[in-house]
């Protein structure tokens, strides 16, 4: 079965950062789909639209030898439930892992419809340059049924 990296990020904006743990997951998945996206725990600088752009010309700068990086803004919503389904319906045989960044670990649990969320996906948590993974934090998210994995690399 095909395994699929789904990273979606406020890339406000897209830095260095967000293109290392794109190459790390093109060598650690079968392929990787990335959008940019409105985190309704945020607030944004720079407009969605060009966000996605400038995320574009960072994967486009990406040297992947697996060719296997795509950029999807039409899986973008401000409910990651609502792009697992459009990528579920995308990709019919594939097995998802969501990625996000470990300052989202505490908030996950808010999400809407977590729990039906994390019974579609995998969780890999990358760990984030001076934010600490705490255990509570992870324990909340295995009561969810979820495997929670943590990425072997550190990013700003």
């Amino acid at each position: 079965m095909t395994q699929i990296a789904l990273f979606g990020t406020s890339a406000d904006p897209p830095t260095s950062g967000h293109e290392t743990i794109i190459k790390w997951l093109s060598q650690n998945f079968d392929q990787v789909i990335v959008w940019a996206s409105d985190n309704p725990f945020k607030s944004h600088k720079i407009p969605l639209k060009q966000r996605s752009a400038m995320l574009s010309i960072l994967i486009e700068n990406i040297d992947s030898n697996k060719n296997n990086i795509s950029l999807n803004s039409e899986l973008s919503s401000r409910r990651t439930i609502e792009t697992v389904e459009r990528a579920r319906k995308k990709w019919h045989n594939a097995e998802f892992t969501l990625v996000v960044g470990s300052d989202l670990v505490k908030q996950l649990p808010n999400w809407y419809k977590v729990e039906e969320l994390l019974q579609k996906v995998g969780l890999l948590v990358v760990p984030r340059k001076g934010i600490t993974i705490e255990e509570a934090d992870l324990q909340k998210l295995r009561e969810l049924n979820t495997g929670v994995k943590i990425a072997s690399l550190e990013v700003p």
